[in-house]
């Protein structure tokens, strides 16, 4: 279980978070929704050890962050909100990189590659560096480099953007399946549709403050006659209207 007790993150003036309280419990896909700048990647990046916190205190499995971070990171995968990361390496010294990084023994990190590798279709590209890859291409390798050690807890961070349909059915149905086996999955998304098919639980963030947390079948169910887009503009502070008016936001 993670649980994150009155998180705050400030630059300046501005407050990224504020104030933020949650509980992400195993056995969970749990996505957070949000325009730009409502908190997301704040709140993700304090998970990750990225960021530090202003004030609040983050608990993972009973132990805090700051005070037992590197055994909380061991068991993470985290994949960033860009796949935009070591340019210069092949993909396959990039995952040697990662398995090392988790200690991992040879071979356990060819049973997770080749797994990985076939199911993306990245087998024939191992020897490609990362700079001459497509978007997709890039998210498909920090996706698998995150993946290797076979994780407890996923942080994935946008981690459909950019990928074909065929890779992003393939994570999800991945997503599904970890937290079915009673492990954790947590996930940023500005995408309404995976959000209603994969979460058990959302947050709706509203710069740098939770809005909703809960079920999406609670969140439908405050306004029946109304599409979970609707629901969410209008809890956000948006509507189709504005946007069509030309609000960038």
């Amino acid at each position: 279980m993670i649980e994150l007790n009155g998180i705050s993150k400030e630059y300046g003036q501005t407050k990224a978070l504020d104030d933020l309280n949650l509980t992400i419990k195993e056995g969970k896909v749990f996505g957070f929704l949000g325009h730009n700048g409502a908190g997301k990647s704040t709140t993700i990046k304090s998970l990750v050890s990225i960021i530090e916190p202003t004030a609040g205190e983050i608990i993972v499995d009973q132990q805090k962050l700051t005070e037992h971070r590197l055994q909380i990171k061991e068991k993470i995968g985290y994949v960033p909100d860009t796949p935009d990361l070591f340019l210069q390496l092949t993909a396959a010294e990039y995952w040697d990189l990662m398995a090392a990084a988790f200690s991992l023994e040879e071979t356990q990190k060819e049973t997770q590659l080749k797994k990985f590798t076939e199911l993306f279709d990245m087998a024939e590209h191992q020897d490609e560096t990362i700079g001459s890859f497509s978007h997709g291409m890039r998210q498909k390798t920090i996706i698998i480099g995150a993946l290797l050690s076979d994780p407890a807890i996923w942080i994935l961070d946008e981690p459909i953007q950019g990928l074909d349909p065929q890779a992003a059915y393939d994570l999800k149905q991945m997503m599904r399946a970890h937290a079915d086996a009673g492990k954790t999955v947590i996930f940023s998304t500005h995408d309404l549709a995976t959000a209603q098919q994969l979460c058990d639980e959302l947050a709706i963030l509203k710069k740098g403050k939770l809005i909703y947390n809960g079920t999406v079948t609670a969140l439908l169910a405050q306004s029946p006659n109304e599409s979970l887009e609707s629901i969410y503009l209008e809890m956000t502070g948006k509507s189709s209207n504005t946007e069509a008016e030309g609000d960038d936001g």
